[in-house]
């Protein structure tokens, strides 16, 4: 069935060109990841995080290269990819659930969301500005590299050149995507990021590959059983994550009977869906980066104070403290994204001006508060799910001996979740041009829900 599918996609001449586009621009994208910032020394850039890598374990520099897909380590035009608008997404999202003018906005519709994206593009724009200053004081500093000269010639002229092609940088990324939405397929900042972290893939076979060492045993780190457990755990661990992608609590809706003029329509039944993970991806990505700044700080220090030996030890090690902290804040991520997303006395309030009830509870405030009842248990569910998957990394490093966090970040954490996430999207809206023609979808008699 997923054959006949995937034959029916190219049967479409629509469809076929809006592939080939994507496909373009993403091509379009990964050429920009090769081309330098002027004024760097790549090289020796390269062999500094070379060595943080193997120090320090991951930081917050090594998660914001994972997303741009190893543009950082070059420092390419593209170097702060397309993090700084999804940051300024997410800072619009929760302003607009507590500035009262914002969200007032936000209702008007298709003018209101026009002018949130423009909001959005204006702090996009001054993250960049601020993001791109920092990293090229960062550069000029010889001090911080522990004796690596990044930047041959300082100056205001490298500084100003750096803001400002990095700036346009993540801007070219901004339109890329909008493209990639209004004549491709799939939504065009997500296939970005999850184009970043597929190129980081064949790195990670190849260092799992020199591990296996399959024709020099007195090299080989990890053994033949060890590889055929992980490609299992690889295959349940993806089931999994679809399960609870799309696992969804459905309270059901009941609508009164309307007379309009001399026609009366009768009630009906819908479905109020709940995701188990509302948050998902948002709270282990906020998450890691506080779990991991005070880390990077310490790299910029000297090495003999014993905090930084601290914040360093645990970050390669990570054990059952590091672990800990990281599942607090998680759960933590969790409830305040849906507290802050999700709001009872509103769906409340629009279900009694429409007419609907939630059967076997009243209108009004009983609604709200059953609404949030379910809501606070289903997120339970959901950030213990997250933190098992966001876990697994350091599960894997432990118990299976992997030294290389490249490898194991692809069992689980933001990866996984992140390229599950974006194909469930992209095949849902593939499915759903081949409905329109009259194809089969990908499953036989159903359909796919995306992670929306």
């Amino acid at each position: 069935m997923m054959i006949q599918a995937l034959v029916n996609i190219f049967k479409i001449e629509e469809l076929r060109k809006k592939i080939f586009i994507t496909l373009s621009l993403l091509i379009v994208y990964r050429v920009g990841c090769y081309i330098p910032t002027p004024g760097i020394d790549t090289l020796a850039l390269s062999q500094y995080f070379s060595r943080l890598e193997k120090e320090g374990g991951q930081t917050l520099l090594g998660i914001m290269n994972l997303f741009t897909g190893g543009a950082l380590t070059r420092l390419s035009i593209f170097a702060l990819g397309i993090m700084p608008y999804i940051s300024s997404s997410i800072i619009m999202q929760l302003l607009t659930a507590v500035v009262p003018a914002l969200e007032k906005i936000a209702k008007e519709g298709k003018a209101g969301y026009e002018k949130i994206n423009q909001y959005t593009r204006y702090l996009t724009l001054f993250l960049c500005v601020v993001q791109g200053l920092f990293l090229a004081l960062w550069l000029s500093n010889d001090a911080s590299f522990r004796g690596i000269r990044i930047v041959p010639d300082k100056g205001f002229l490298f500084i100003f050149t750096t803001i400002l092609t990095l700036t346009a940088g993540t801007v070219f990324i901004m339109w890329l995507g909008e493209q990639i939405q209004e004549r491709g397929i799939g939504n065009g900042m997500s296939l970005i990021i999850t184009t970043g972290i597929i190129s980081r893939i064949p790195i990670s076979i190849q260092q799992l590959w020199l591990l296996y060492s399959p024709f020099d045993a007195s090299k080989r780190q990890i053994s033949t059983f060890t590889i055929v457990i992980l490609l299992a755990l690889w295959f349940i661990v993806i089931m999994g994550v679809i399960l609870f992608a799309q696992g969804q609590r459905r309270i059901p809706i009941q609508h009164g009977k309307r007379i309009v003029g001399n026609r009366v329509s009768m009630g009906q039944t819908t479905y109020l869906p709940i995701r188990v993970d509302m948050a998902g991806v948002i709270a282990i990505i906020f998450a890691q980066s506080v779990i991991v700044a005070p880390a990077t700080l310490a790299t910029f220090l000297p090495a003999k104070i014993g905090f930084v030996r601290f914040l360093q030890s645990m970050m390669q090690e990570r054990g059952i403290a590091y672990n800990l902290v990281y599942v607090a804040l998680i759960m933590f991520f969790m409830y305040f994204y849906t507290a802050m997303t999700f709001n009872p006395v509103e769906i409340s309030n629009h279900l009694k001006k429409s007419g609907g009830f939630i059967p076997g509870i009243r209108p009004g405030t009983p609604t709200s508060g059953y609404l949030d009842f379910v809501a606070t248990r289903i997120v339970f569910v959901g950030a213990v799910y997250i933190c098992a998957i966001a876990i697994l990394p350091s599960v894997i490093m432990h118990f299976f001996r992997v030294p290389s966090y490249d490898i194991a970040s692809f069992f689980g954490g933001t990866t996984l979740l992140i390229l599950v996430g974006v194909v469930l999207d992209t095949m849902k809206q593939l499915e759903g041009q081949l409905f329109i023609r009259h194809y089969e979808g990908f499953i036989k008699g159903g359909s796919l829900r995306g992670r929306k």
